[in-house]
């Protein structure tokens, strides 16, 4: 099982590349699971909230109640520990939330793949992620390159655009 940390300031495309990953990777699984927005998700709904979301997807079941996260996190482990899975936790800013929706590596399948997106590269070193991967800030050329193909679809633009995108 490997549990793999992708962090990085807001707005890089943490999320975008755990999606890609995701996308292209997912049928190498029994089954896979992309829960989006952890941070948000759990403060408005609550850990079991997040814990019942991924239990049904992973398990092909509905309507799973849960009375605590501990009993989340107890079903996770007891369930999943067999199957092959490719779970991604996005947005995750709070080490109670690994605790109870990842918890440790033996909880999953043989195979299984963990990724996890933040901006808080020392939360991942307290959960003991161990390969981590940063998502740089681009300079200034490549980011007006980028801003350049998603504005206007191409690489060269007339030269009467440069100083608004300078800008």
């Amino acid at each position: 099982v490997h549990i793999i940390g992708i962090h990085g300031m807001g707005g890089l495309g943490k999320t975008t590349l755990a999606l890609e990953v995701y996308n292209l990777i997912a049928l190498h699984f029994d089954e896979s699971c992309f829960l989006q927005n952890v941070r948000e998700e759990s403060n408005k709904h609550g850990l079991k909230h997040l814990q019942s979301i991924l239990l049904s997807k992973l398990l092909g079941e509905k309507d799973i109640t849960l009375t605590s996260w501990q009993e989340g996190a107890s079903t996770i482990q007891h369930r999943l520990q067999r199957k092959k899975v490719l779970l991604i936790l996005d947005d995750v800013n709070k080490r109670e939330q690994l605790k109870a929706i990842v918890g440790r590596p033996d909880w999953f399948g043989p195979g299984s793949r963990v990724i996890i997106t933040t901006r808080d590269k020392h939360l991942l070193k307290c959960h003991e992620v161990e390969r981590t991967y940063e998502v740089k800030v681009l300079n200034h050329n490549a980011a007006l390159q980028l801003l350049t193909w998603n504005a206007f679809k191409r690489e060269k633009i007339d030269p009467s655009y440069e100083d608004v995108l300078n800008r």
